[in-house]
Parts: structure tokens; C-alpha cells; sequence
């Protein structure tokens, strides 16, 4: 089969935990026989023309297609807030590259960047489709479900009121985000409901404010139109449907992970001088590593212990500054930046417990996974999408989200109970296969290649590729 993944960003430049699994997924078809390409998003770091935005290059026999995206008017659209979710210039080229590849199926791993304006196109083309949620983008403006203030939160309000309360005073929209603030959820609700008509008088930011109002209609109708979804976690389910999402769609499945080298990880527990405690992921507020160094400083015990930190340190360079300011003094901790994935084994052997503080709903982050394959203890955050696959004091330990003195309390306990670290290390069970998650994704198509498909009631047309394939593609 001729296969399209799409990604919101990808390698060799990003590899976090959907990248990989993305990449792991094709490299994966490509050893079955599978024709892949990709479709992904990248950052843009300045302005540029219409024409200017899309590049190809190859990775591993992949031929990848990329659009680089910033949160700015672009082709025939100056509403900054539909941009991010409908792109019509991002959805012309990908029809231009679906008629270029006439592939028999798409799989989106992401929609961000690209914008879910893309179902339109593998609707108007009879491409089967499917989705792999890996956060809540569909839901949620900022992918993460959690405020500006670190509560978590349960998702848009009817007319999406809440969501343009968040992206208003996070994005500063001046001089107006110091206002919006101040009013209360149900005044902003009203808002945006006024915003949507059409008969309404203008008002500041109405564009704005009623494409934000628009965004989970918008994206729940798309992913109604797919022929499957594959859910990672119940959390996730749950979240889907309860905004809209119809059950029927959705085949539940945990990730999968490169297993190659896991095998030959040995673990020593009796014969370190110290602990080790390790961080591995992006080095971001939501991830909560400042939740960590807050709780490894705290530690009675230090001299016993020492951390490391694993994460590009150029991605949020505002908030790793306030992490070295946090670690400043403290010799125990080490900041590592970081690894090429296939040494994920080796780095996990050197790691008595791998610590996820995430202060958000992680959707059970691959590392994880990895960590199980590894025999290596997980701490984590006590959210819903971890704790099914993290059991207190069974195959790791749990804590409450945020609180830098019960991660402590578990970390102490590591120190204090000599014997916890082997007994949870031998409770660790072998993770899934990419291997087995793509037998059962093929498994998944093969099933629903045939089945009727849904309709897309406010499908946007998409021009023919003379005109839309028209960006010239620079060959990277």
C-alpha cells in the first residue's frame, strides 16, 4: 500500500514521543513493503511568503513533505485563531501531494500546524483515513487542557467561551487580553456565541474570537468523518467522546515502541554508590521538571543521590534558565541535553527511576513504555492517562500533580527502602511492540478499508492540483 503520515513536526530536527512514534510507525511499514511518505509541520522562525512555506527532503527511504507554519495570516485567510485549526493554504498542498502520491490511506499522528482542514482534502479524494490522538489538540487550543494558572482544565465551554478567555491572555491580545481576563467565563461564552452570527454588530476582535468559538465544532465534525480512530489511553476515550466524538470510531490500542536493545539492558541494583534519578523529555513548563528540582532539593538524603536531566535545552531557553536558577549550587544534579533515540536503552540502564512530573494530562508520554522495557521504575505524575499503565508501588510510584513535597516523599522512599527499587523493577512488564501496533493497525484498516463513510456535512472544496500544487517544493 501507498501510505501518507502526517506529523505536527518531525526528524530529524524534533524527536520527542509523537515524532518517534510516527517514525517508528513508517519505518515499520516501510520493512513490510509499504510505500510511506509525510506530511509535517515546522516551525517557521520568521516571515515568509505564501510560496516560501513548503519544503521535501528524505529520511531513511521517506520522502517528506513540509509545511512551515507560523500563527499568522497566510494565503487568503487573515484570521490568525482559523489558521491554527483550518488552513486552507497547509490543505491545498496536501492535495496537491495527495494526487501526486494517490496513496490508499492516510494516517494523521497530528494535526497541529497542518490544521484538520486536511480531512477535507482525503475526503474529497475517498482516502480512508484514521487518527492517533497523542494530546488534546482536537479539543483544545493549547493541546494540554491546562489553564494559564496550572489547574487543569475540563475542556471548551459550549460557544468555546473559556478557550478564548486562555488564548486571549496568553497570546496578548492587546490592548484587549487585560479585559477579556477580568470578565467572568459566562460573559466571554455570550461573546463568542454574538461573534458567530453573522447579524451581529462588529466588535473588537470578532473575527477572532468567533474562529476560536468555532474551533471544537470544526475539528469534532472532521474527526467524525474518519474511517477509525486509535485511542492510546481510556483518558483519551473519554475526553473524545465526551466532546463530541462518536464511540463507534474509536479502537482502543497503547503505543508501541522500538524494542530493539532492550534485551541486553541488565539492571544492578545492589552495587551503585548512589541513586540516580532521570528526567527524559521536553524541557517545557507543562512537563513539570521545575516540580522535580524543587523536590530533589528538598531531599534529606542528597549526598546519596544525583539526577539527570535529559532535553534539548533550546527549545524554551526561558524556562531552562529558571531550572539551572532552581538547580544553581547543587552538584547532584547534571543536565545532560540530549541522545539519539536508538540509545534510549543504554540511558534508561544508568537510571534507577525515571521521574514524569507532568503538570497536565499526559497521555502516557513513550517514554514510559520505554522505561518498562528497560525495568526501570517509573515516578509519576498521579493523572489518568498514567496510572493505567503505572501502578502505585506495584511497577512505580504515584504522587499528587504539581505538589514538589509528595514527589519527595517518594523519592526519599527510594533511599530509605533499599529494597523497593528491584522490587518494582521486577514487577515492570514488557511494553507492546511497534511490531504488534502496526499488525494491529493494519489489522484496523484491513477492517474498516470497506466500511461506509461518514458524511462531512460542511466539507470546504479544495482546488484541482494544477492550481494548488503551484507552491514550488524546494528539495531539501
Amino acid at each position: 500500500m501507498k501510505i501518507i503520515l502526517t506529523v505536527h513536526q518531525f526528524f530529524p530536527d524534533y524527536f520527542s514521543g509523537t515524532e518517534v512514534l510516527t517514525f517508528s510507525v513508517a519505518k515499520e511499514l516501510l520493512r513490510r513493503g509499504h510505500a510511506v511518505s509525510v506530511y509535517t509541520g515546522y516551525p517557521a522562525r520568521q516571515s515568509m511568503l505564501d510560496a516560501e512555506r513548503f519544503d521535501k527532503y528524505q529520511i531513511d527511504g521517506i520522502d517528506v513533505f513540509r509545511f512551515h507554519h507560523a500563527f499568522v495570516p497566510m494565503g487568503e485567510q487573515h484570521t490568525v485563531s482559523e489558521v491554527e485549526y483550518n488552513n486552507r493554504l497547509s490543505a491545498q498542498q496536501f492535495a496537491g501531494i495527495v494526487e501526486k502520491v494517490k496513496p490508499d490511506l492516510v494516517h494523521f499522528f497530528h494535526f497541529s500546524r497542518l490544521s484538520a482542514a486536511l480531512v477535507d482534502v482525503v475526503h474529497q479524494f475517498r482516502v480512508p483515513s484514521y487518527y492517533t490522538p497523542t494530546d488534546f489538540w482536537a479539543v483544545c487550543p493549547t493541546s494540554q487542557l491546562l489553564l494559564g494558572d496550572g489547574r487543569v482544565c475540563g475542556g471548551p465551554s459550549r460557544h468555546g467561551g473559556n478557550c478564548v478567555k486562555h488564548v486571549a491572555t496568553m497570546t496578548g491580545w492587546e490592548p484587549y487580553a487585560s479585559i477579556v481576563q477580568r470578565l467572568p467565563d459566562f460573559a466571554i461564552d455570550a461573546a463568542a456565541w454574538m461573534a458567530k452570527s453573522l447579524s451581529a454588530p462588529r466588535f473588537p476582535l470578532k473575527a477572532e474570537i468567533a474562529a476560536l468559538g468555532d474551533r471544537k465544532r470544526f475539528n469534532i465534525a472532521r474527526l467524525n468523518a474518519l474511517q477509525g480512530i486509535v485511542s492510546p489511553t481510556k483518558l483519551m476515550t473519554k475526553v473524545l467522546t465526551s466532546n463530541g466524538v462518536k464511540p463507534g470510531l474509536i479502537t482502543q490500542s497503547a503505543y508501541g515502541i522500538d524494542v530493539t536493545g532492550f534485551d541486553s539492558v541488565q539492571r544492578e541494583h545492589s552495587k551503585r554508590d548512589w541513586l540516580t534519578f532521570g528526567y527524559i523529555g521536553t524541557l517545557a513548563p507543562h512537563k513539570g521538571c521545575h516540580v522535580l528540582l524543587e523536590a530533589f532539593c528538598r531531599l534529606a538524603n542528597r549526598a546519596g543521590s544525583r539526577l539527570k536531566i535529559f532535553g534539548n535545552p533550546n527549545d524554551f531557553p526561558d524556562y531552562v534558565a529558571k531550572l539551572r536558577q532552581i538547580a544553581e549550587g547543587n552538584r547532584s544534579i547534571e543536565f545532560c541535553g540530549t541522545f539519539p533515540n536508538d540509545r534510549i536503552a543504554e540511558v534508561l540502564s544508568g537510571i534507577d527511576a525515571l521521574i514524569v512530573p507532568s503538570v497536565w494530562y499526559e497521555n502516557t508520554p513513550l517514554v514510559v513504555y520505554s522505561a518498562l522495557a528497560a525495568k526501570c521504575p517509573v515516578i509519576a505524575s498521579d493523572f489518568a492517562g498514567m496510572s493505567e499503565v503505572i501502578q502505585h508501588e506495584v511497577n512505580g510510584l504515584l504522587f499528587k500533580p504539581g505538589d514538589a513535597n509528595a514527589l519527595r516523599e517518594q523519592l526519599s522512599r527510594f533511599e530509605n527502602e533499599p529494597k523497593l527499587e528491584a522490587e518494582l523493577s521486577g514487577n515492570c512488564q514488557p511494553p507492546k511492540s511497534i511490531a504488534t501496533y502496526v499488525d494491529e493497525l493494519l489489522a484496523l484498516y484491513e477492517r474498516s478499508l470497506n466500511a461506509p463513510r461518514s458524511c462531512l456535512v460542511d466539507g470546504q472544496s479544495t482546488e484541482s492540483v494544477s492550481q494548488t500544487y503551484r507552491y514550488r517544493v524546494v528539495e531539501k
